[in-house]
Protein backbone atom coordinates (compact mmCIF):
# COMPACT_ATOMS: atom_id res chain seq x y z
CA UNK A 1 0.00 0.00 0.00
CA UNK A 2 1.19 3.51 -0.82
CA UNK A 3 -0.61 6.35 0.96
CA UNK A 4 0.08 9.92 -0.12
CA UNK A 5 -1.27 12.69 2.09
CA UNK A 6 -1.49 16.00 0.22
CA UNK A 7 -1.63 19.10 2.37
CA UNK A 8 -0.44 22.70 2.42
CA UNK A 9 -1.69 26.20 1.81
CA UNK A 10 -5.11 26.87 0.33
CA UNK A 11 -4.64 27.95 -3.29
CA UNK A 12 -1.21 26.34 -3.63
CA UNK A 13 -2.42 23.70 -6.11
CA UNK A 14 -3.65 20.72 -4.10
CA UNK A 15 -6.54 20.08 -6.51
CA UNK A 16 -4.13 20.01 -9.44
CA UNK A 17 -1.87 17.67 -7.48
CA UNK A 18 -4.79 15.29 -6.93
CA UNK A 19 -5.53 15.30 -10.67
CA UNK A 20 -1.91 14.29 -11.28
CA UNK A 21 -2.15 11.52 -8.69
CA UNK A 22 -5.31 10.19 -10.33
CA UNK A 23 -3.44 10.08 -13.65
CA UNK A 24 -0.73 8.09 -11.86
CA UNK A 25 -3.28 5.46 -10.82
CA UNK A 26 -4.02 6.59 -7.26
CA UNK A 27 -7.49 6.34 -5.75
CA UNK A 28 -8.05 9.88 -4.48
CA UNK A 29 -10.33 11.32 -1.80
CA UNK A 30 -10.48 15.08 -1.23
CA UNK A 31 -10.89 16.85 2.12
CA UNK A 32 -10.83 13.77 4.33
CA UNK A 33 -11.21 14.52 8.08
CA UNK A 34 -7.92 13.51 9.77
CA UNK A 35 -9.61 11.12 12.21
CA UNK A 36 -10.69 8.98 9.23
CA UNK A 37 -7.16 8.65 7.81
CA UNK A 38 -6.48 5.40 9.65
CA UNK A 39 -9.85 3.94 8.62
CA UNK A 40 -9.10 4.96 5.04
CA UNK A 41 -5.75 3.16 5.21
CA UNK A 42 -7.33 0.13 6.90
CA UNK A 43 -9.96 -0.19 4.18
CA UNK A 44 -7.53 -0.14 1.29
CA UNK A 45 -4.77 -1.96 3.13
CA UNK A 46 -6.98 -5.07 3.38
CA UNK A 47 -8.02 -5.24 -0.25
CA UNK A 48 -6.45 -7.80 -2.56
CA UNK A 49 -6.65 -5.44 -5.52
CA UNK A 50 -3.08 -4.18 -5.89
CA UNK A 51 -4.13 -1.25 -8.04
CA UNK A 52 -6.40 0.04 -5.26
CA UNK A 53 -3.51 0.10 -2.81
CA UNK A 54 -2.18 3.35 -4.30
CA UNK A 55 -4.31 5.83 -2.39
CA UNK A 56 -4.13 9.57 -1.80
CA UNK A 57 -6.10 12.14 0.13
CA UNK A 58 -6.07 15.86 0.86
CA UNK A 59 -6.07 16.98 4.48
CA UNK A 60 -6.02 20.71 5.15
CA UNK A 61 -7.62 23.58 7.09
CA UNK A 62 -10.97 23.06 5.38
CA UNK A 63 -11.50 20.49 8.13
CA UNK A 64 -11.58 23.42 10.59
CA UNK A 65 -11.26 22.18 14.20
CA UNK A 66 -10.87 18.56 13.02
CA UNK A 67 -7.50 19.44 11.48
CA UNK A 68 -5.96 19.36 14.96
CA UNK A 69 -6.46 15.58 14.94
CA UNK A 70 -3.96 15.26 12.10
CA UNK A 71 -0.94 14.50 14.28
CA UNK A 72 -2.80 11.87 16.27
CA UNK A 73 -3.69 10.17 13.01
CA UNK A 74 -0.03 10.23 11.93
CA UNK A 75 1.00 8.51 15.14
CA UNK A 76 -1.65 5.83 14.63
CA UNK A 77 -0.45 5.20 11.07
CA UNK A 78 3.08 4.73 12.41
CA UNK A 79 1.90 2.28 15.06
CA UNK A 80 0.18 0.21 12.38
CA UNK A 81 3.34 0.47 10.25
CA UNK A 82 1.43 1.81 7.27
CA UNK A 83 3.87 3.49 4.85
CA UNK A 84 2.88 7.02 3.93
CA UNK A 85 4.34 10.21 2.49
CA UNK A 86 3.23 13.76 3.23
CA UNK A 87 3.36 16.14 0.26
CA UNK A 88 3.11 19.82 1.24
CA UNK A 89 2.28 22.47 -1.37
CA UNK A 90 3.15 26.09 -0.74
CA UNK A 91 3.25 29.40 -2.60
CA UNK A 92 4.07 33.03 -1.90
CA UNK A 93 1.33 35.16 -0.34
CA UNK A 94 1.03 37.49 -3.33
CA UNK A 95 0.48 34.52 -5.65
CA UNK A 96 -2.13 32.96 -3.35
CA UNK A 97 -3.98 36.28 -3.23
CA UNK A 98 -3.85 36.57 -7.04
CA UNK A 99 -5.21 33.05 -7.49
CA UNK A 100 -8.08 33.68 -5.09
CA UNK A 101 -8.99 36.88 -6.90
CA UNK A 102 -8.91 35.11 -10.26
CA UNK A 103 -11.10 32.19 -9.14
CA UNK A 104 -13.29 34.28 -6.80
CA UNK A 105 -13.16 31.46 -4.27
CA UNK A 106 -13.50 32.20 -0.55
CA UNK A 107 -10.59 31.28 1.71
CA UNK A 108 -11.78 28.62 4.23
CA UNK A 109 -10.72 30.68 7.25
CA UNK A 110 -12.56 33.82 6.17
CA UNK A 111 -15.91 32.08 6.62
CA UNK A 112 -15.28 31.83 10.34
CA UNK A 113 -13.66 35.15 11.19
CA UNK A 114 -14.79 37.50 8.40
CA UNK A 115 -11.19 38.69 8.20
CA UNK A 116 -9.25 39.91 5.17
CA UNK A 117 -7.70 37.48 2.69
CA UNK A 118 -4.18 38.51 3.69
CA UNK A 119 -4.80 37.91 7.39
CA UNK A 120 -6.51 34.58 6.65
CA UNK A 121 -3.44 33.43 4.70
CA UNK A 122 -1.18 34.49 7.55
CA UNK A 123 -3.34 32.61 10.06
CA UNK A 124 -3.25 29.53 7.85
CA UNK A 125 0.56 29.69 7.64
CA UNK A 126 0.76 29.67 11.41
CA UNK A 127 -1.65 26.73 11.65
CA UNK A 128 0.20 24.76 8.98
CA UNK A 129 3.78 25.41 10.13
CA UNK A 130 4.05 22.24 12.25
CA UNK A 131 2.61 20.15 9.41
CA UNK A 132 5.13 21.59 6.97
CA UNK A 133 7.94 20.64 9.37
CA UNK A 134 7.02 16.94 9.34
CA UNK A 135 6.28 16.74 5.61
CA UNK A 136 8.42 14.44 3.49
CA UNK A 137 8.26 16.66 0.41
CA UNK A 138 7.65 20.39 0.01
CA UNK A 139 6.88 21.92 -3.38
CA UNK A 140 6.65 25.67 -3.89
CA UNK A 141 4.25 26.26 -6.79
CA UNK A 142 4.76 30.03 -6.97
CA UNK A 143 6.50 29.90 -10.34
CA UNK A 144 5.76 26.34 -11.42
CA UNK A 145 3.92 25.70 -14.64
CA UNK A 146 1.43 22.77 -14.56
CA UNK A 147 3.80 20.56 -16.55
CA UNK A 148 6.62 21.32 -14.10
CA UNK A 149 4.45 20.36 -11.13
CA UNK A 150 3.60 17.08 -12.83
CA UNK A 151 7.28 16.39 -13.54
CA UNK A 152 8.24 17.13 -9.94
CA UNK A 153 5.54 14.84 -8.54
CA UNK A 154 6.48 12.03 -10.91
CA UNK A 155 10.06 12.27 -9.68
CA UNK A 156 9.03 12.36 -6.03
CA UNK A 157 6.54 9.49 -6.14
CA UNK A 158 8.39 7.15 -8.47
CA UNK A 159 8.77 3.65 -7.03
CA UNK A 160 11.93 3.34 -4.98
CA UNK A 161 13.40 1.08 -2.33
CA UNK A 162 13.68 2.01 1.31
CA UNK A 163 17.46 1.85 1.02
CA UNK A 164 17.45 4.49 -1.73
CA UNK A 165 14.57 6.60 -0.47
CA UNK A 166 16.34 9.99 -0.66
CA UNK A 167 15.44 11.95 -3.80
CA UNK A 168 18.09 14.49 -4.78
CA UNK A 169 16.28 17.11 -6.83
CA UNK A 170 18.30 19.60 -8.87
CA UNK A 171 16.64 22.95 -9.57
CA UNK A 172 17.93 25.69 -11.85
CA UNK A 173 16.59 29.24 -11.62
CA UNK A 174 17.29 32.85 -12.50
CA UNK A 175 18.00 35.29 -9.68
CA UNK A 176 16.03 37.92 -11.62
CA UNK A 177 12.93 35.81 -11.04
CA UNK A 178 13.46 35.23 -7.32
CA UNK A 179 14.98 32.57 -5.10
CA UNK A 180 13.24 29.16 -4.93
CA UNK A 181 11.73 28.84 -1.46
CA UNK A 182 11.96 25.04 -1.40
CA UNK A 183 15.76 24.87 -1.94
CA UNK A 184 17.84 23.23 0.79
CA UNK A 185 21.14 24.28 -0.79
CA UNK A 186 21.71 27.18 -3.22
CA UNK A 187 24.79 27.63 -5.40
CA UNK A 188 25.33 30.92 -7.21
CA UNK A 189 26.99 30.39 -10.61
CA UNK A 190 26.77 34.01 -11.76
CA UNK A 191 30.50 34.29 -11.08
CA UNK A 192 31.23 32.06 -14.09
CA UNK A 193 31.58 33.21 -17.74
CA UNK A 194 28.17 33.99 -19.21
CA UNK A 195 27.23 32.61 -22.67
CA UNK A 196 24.43 35.18 -22.89
CA UNK A 197 26.92 37.82 -24.04
CA UNK A 198 27.89 35.80 -27.11
CA UNK A 199 25.21 36.31 -29.80
CA UNK A 200 25.89 32.92 -31.35
CA UNK A 201 25.17 31.17 -28.00
CA UNK A 202 22.40 33.34 -26.58
CA UNK A 203 19.47 31.32 -27.94
CA UNK A 204 20.77 27.99 -26.68
CA UNK A 205 20.31 26.57 -23.16
CA UNK A 206 22.44 24.75 -20.64
CA UNK A 207 21.15 21.47 -22.07
CA UNK A 208 22.97 22.14 -25.35
CA UNK A 209 26.50 20.86 -25.96
CA UNK A 210 27.76 24.24 -27.20
CA UNK A 211 26.92 25.84 -23.85
CA UNK A 212 28.61 23.00 -21.95
CA UNK A 213 31.74 23.35 -24.08
CA UNK A 214 31.87 27.12 -23.62
CA UNK A 215 31.37 27.19 -19.85
CA UNK A 216 33.63 24.22 -19.09
CA UNK A 217 36.54 25.47 -21.14
CA UNK A 218 37.27 27.81 -18.22
CA UNK A 219 39.29 26.35 -15.35
CA UNK A 220 37.22 28.15 -12.70
CA UNK A 221 34.04 26.45 -13.99
CA UNK A 222 35.55 22.98 -13.82
CA UNK A 223 37.04 23.58 -10.37
CA UNK A 224 33.78 25.06 -9.02
CA UNK A 225 31.83 22.01 -10.16
CA UNK A 226 34.44 19.64 -8.72
CA UNK A 227 34.21 21.29 -5.31
CA UNK A 228 30.40 21.15 -5.42
CA UNK A 229 30.55 17.41 -6.12
CA UNK A 230 32.91 16.87 -3.18
CA UNK A 231 30.61 18.81 -0.86
CA UNK A 232 27.42 17.05 -1.99
CA UNK A 233 29.02 13.61 -1.65
CA UNK A 234 29.98 14.53 1.90
CA UNK A 235 26.56 15.94 2.79
CA UNK A 236 24.18 13.35 1.34
CA UNK A 237 24.94 10.59 3.91
CA UNK A 238 24.32 13.15 6.67
CA UNK A 239 20.91 14.03 5.21
CA UNK A 240 20.08 10.32 4.86
CA UNK A 241 21.07 9.75 8.48
CA UNK A 242 18.76 12.61 9.47
CA UNK A 243 15.89 10.82 7.71
CA UNK A 244 15.38 13.42 4.98
CA UNK A 245 13.25 12.24 2.04
CA UNK A 246 14.08 14.98 -0.45
CA UNK A 247 17.13 17.19 -0.91
CA UNK A 248 16.64 20.15 -3.25
CA UNK A 249 19.89 21.57 -4.64
CA UNK A 250 19.38 24.82 -6.54
CA UNK A 251 21.70 26.53 -9.01
CA UNK A 252 21.10 30.16 -9.87
CA UNK A 253 22.43 32.35 -12.66
CA UNK A 254 21.09 35.65 -13.96
CA UNK A 255 18.21 34.45 -16.14
CA UNK A 256 18.08 30.72 -15.41
CA UNK A 257 18.80 29.61 -18.97
CA UNK A 258 22.48 28.78 -19.37
CA UNK A 259 24.93 28.26 -16.48
CA UNK A 260 22.43 27.19 -13.82
CA UNK A 261 20.81 24.68 -16.18
CA UNK A 262 24.19 23.24 -17.13
CA UNK A 263 25.33 22.78 -13.52
CA UNK A 264 22.01 21.23 -12.50
CA UNK A 265 22.22 18.73 -15.37
CA UNK A 266 25.88 17.93 -14.66
CA UNK A 267 25.24 17.29 -10.97
CA UNK A 268 22.27 15.09 -11.87
CA UNK A 269 24.51 13.04 -14.18
CA UNK A 270 27.23 12.83 -11.53
CA UNK A 271 24.86 11.62 -8.80
CA UNK A 272 23.08 9.15 -11.08
CA UNK A 273 26.43 7.49 -11.76
CA UNK A 274 26.89 7.22 -7.99
CA UNK A 275 23.57 5.36 -7.75
CA UNK A 276 21.44 8.13 -6.24
CA UNK A 277 17.79 8.74 -7.18
CA UNK A 278 17.72 12.13 -8.87
CA UNK A 279 15.52 14.58 -10.73
CA UNK A 280 16.07 17.93 -12.43
CA UNK A 281 13.76 20.86 -12.98
CA UNK A 282 14.57 24.06 -14.85
CA UNK A 283 12.20 26.67 -13.49
CA UNK A 284 13.13 29.61 -15.69
CA UNK A 285 14.61 28.01 -18.80
CA UNK A 286 11.76 29.30 -20.98
CA UNK A 287 11.47 32.66 -19.27
CA UNK A 288 14.90 33.99 -20.15
CA UNK A 289 15.55 37.38 -18.66
CA UNK A 290 12.11 38.89 -19.00
CA UNK A 291 9.47 38.33 -16.34
CA UNK A 292 7.63 35.36 -14.95
CA UNK A 293 4.27 34.08 -16.20
CA UNK A 294 1.60 33.33 -13.68
CA UNK A 295 1.16 29.76 -12.45
CA UNK A 296 -2.00 28.08 -11.19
Amino acid sequence: MALVIVTGMSGAGKSRAMDILEDMGYYCVDNLPPKFLVNFADLYGMTENKEAKKIATVVDVRGKAMFHEFFEAMEELKKKEYPYHILYLDAEDKVLIKRYKETRRVHPLIEESKQTLQSAIQQERELMEATKEISDYVIDTTRLLPAQLRERMLSILADHSKENALLVQMLSFGFKNGLPAEADLVFDVRCLPNPFYLPELRDFTGKDECIREYVLKFEESREYFSKICDMIEFLIPLFVQEGKSQLVIAFGCTGGKHRSVLFAEMLKEFLQKKGFRTGAEHRDIERGLHGVPSSN
